[in-house]
């Protein structure tokens, strides 16, 4: 993958309803990726609103949630939308969809991520499963930003990001 000095990466993250891992995903991105890297998030089927928990934790945690929001992952394939250089799916219905057609021909890998959402229990139970799925985001997130971008074709590039998804 060439990489120039200042270039910023796109990357997206798509899980079916863009209310939890997706919106974790696209914050933790963020954060970690220090300006080199951009995030986004979507789903195919979103539920319109982001789930309070994931809001909850990331305020917690000051990560950047201030402009997440759920919504459909046919904005990113539409004219006129920021190119991807990298999308992956954090969950095993969305990774098992058809996806749209993204420009550019980005890199993509699967990341799966129990979702945090379908735990049940009490408040503290739930906020332990999203904890535990931002723990695992954020491990693969840390290991992607760490890349050596510029030194890996894209055919060693596509094996260490679906490394990455099984660890």
């Amino acid at each position: 993958m060439n990489q120039t000095e200042n270039r910023i990466y796109n990357v997206l993250f798509l899980c079916t309803g863009n209310s939890a891992r997706s919106i974790m995903a696209e914050s933790l991105i963020n954060h970690w990726g220090q300006g080199q890297f951009r995030g986004f998030s979507a789903g195919s089927h979103p539920t319109g609103q982001v789930n309070p928990l994931a809001l909850e934790l990331l305020e917690r945690l000051d990560l950047p949630a201030g402009e997440a929001r759920s919504k459909d992952w046919a904005e990113f394939a539409a004219d006129g939308a920021p190119s991807m250089d990298f999308v992956f799916t954090v969950c095993d219905k969305a990774a098992a969809e058809t996806c749209p057609a993204w420009p550019g021909q980005p890199m993509t890998a699967h990341w799966g991520v129990p979702d945090p959402a379908a735990a049940e229990g009490d408040e503290v139970t739930r906020m332990q499963a999203f904890r535990q799925a931002l723990s695992a985001l954020e491990h693969r997130i840390r290991a992607f930003v760490n890349l050596p971008l510029a030194s890996l074709d894209r055919l060693r590039l596509q094996e260490r990001l679906e490394e990455i998804g099984r660890s």
